[in-house]
């Protein structure tokens, strides 16, 4: 059935939109929701209440609030477990985590942002202390997000730019001008830099993962500290992943 966009079920939509506002922040109370969304206070307590019963929501006995619930995990891990992407580029992950001795990430392009699925470390190291899963990063200025950026045409990048960028370190370019040649320098070279522009300390490499049309399904990015990512292991590092991209690619 062709999706048009319209909405059938009024009241599954506030329920969702309710929800989707623990996204943003946690806990949540029912006045802050309500004065959020514009809802009666009465209909978003019997949501709530709803979900808690549900288990994808749970309430601080103290103070009220809500936050997400364990159901919510169920959902997250069921929906990257059935996604191709994620089962076809995890092997190949963890050939690369344990050769190049870092951290290796997957994440997938949503809207402005990119939406990261896995995170996967060397086996004789623990790198990652929590679950990256479902955790979103600005295009502009990841590694991921700038390889995604650069397959794009310059009319859809500027679907996926915020007008105004948002520095997260002294490090992260805010100039559109700047933008679009680091994206030229992306599209020449093959694979995108994450210079410390979201995390002073932590440089990022990256390649996109391409369709049979071509087009960028996710990218692949592995992460260190900046003093052990210089300019001979960025390029090492980015010819292991473009090589990866291509085993992953022809299985997508």
């Amino acid at each position: 059935m062709e999706n048009n966009g319209e909405i059938k079920v009024k009241s599954l939509q506030k329920a969702l939109e309710i929800l989707n506002c623990f996204t943003v922040k946690q806990p949540l109370g029912v006045t802050e929701i309500s004065e959020k969304l514009g809802l009666y206070k009465s209909n978003v307590h019997n949501i709530l209440v709803t979900f808690t019963t549900m288990e994808y929501l749970v309430q601080d006995p103290e103070s009220g609030k809500f936050r997400l619930g364990p159901e919510v995990m169920t959902l997250s891990h069921a929906f990257r477990e059935n996604l191709d992407i994620t089962r076809i580029a995890v092997p190949v992950m963890r050939e690369i985590a344990n050769e190049v001795q870092e951290l290796v990430y997957l994440a997938v392009p949503k809207g402005e942002d990119m939406l990261y699925l896995e995170a996967v470390s060397p086996e004789n190291q623990r790198l990652v202390t929590k679950s990256v899963a479902g955790e979103c990063s600005k295009m502009y200025c990841t590694g991921v997000g700038k390889a995604v950026l650069a397959t794009m045409s310059e009319e859809d990048r500027k679907k996926h730019i915020p007008e105004k960028l948002e520095a997260f370190t002294e490090y992260t370019i805010i100039d559109q001008k700047e933008l679009d040649e680091e994206i030229e320098k992306v599209q020449e070279r093959g694979y995108a830099v994450d210079d410390m522009e979201v995390m002073f300390g932590v440089k990022c490499v990256g390649v996109a993962l391409l369709n049979h049309e071509g087009e960028a399904e996710g990218a692949l990015s592995i992460s260190a500290p900046s003093l052990r990512m210089n300019e001979e292991n960025i390029r090492r590092y980015a010819g292991i992943l473009k090589s990866s991209a291509q085993k992953i690619q022809k299985l997508l």
